[in-house]
């Protein structure tokens, strides 16, 4: 085995990890999975929705990381959770991945 091909089925398994869980956690209605260069890897939810969200999400989570970098440039955005009236959006930008979970917020 190439350790390119040991790379990528190592790769797999972390991302299978991490979907599972994801999944686990109550609340949760959906997600998406992208690399960075914009395509994607896995989703939950329907396809349109997941391109709409995930362009979406996409330049929002690239203007929070602007702007923390603006505020010190030795820091770096490592999760933005947005909170709606009817769910929260939990986004986390990693350097290969991005990483969108829709979950129904606890009403208080």
């Amino acid at each position: 085995m190439s350790s390119t091909s040991t790379l990528a089925s190592t790769q797999q398994a972390e991302i299978e990890e991490t979907i599972k869980r994801i999944q686990t956690h109550k609340g949760v209605q959906g997600f998406i999975l992208t690399s960075n260069d914009g395509s994607f890897v896995r989703s939950s939810i329907d396809n349109s929705t997941t391109m709409s969200l995930t362009s979406l999400i996409r330049t929002l989570s690239d203007k929070a990381k602007s702007c923390v970098r603006d505020l010190d440039p030795q820091n770096d955005l490592t999760f933005l959770r947005i909170r709606t009236k009817k769910q929260e959006i939990l986004v986390a930008p990693d350097k290969d991945y991005l990483t969108i979970v829709l979950q129904a917020h606890e009403q208080s």
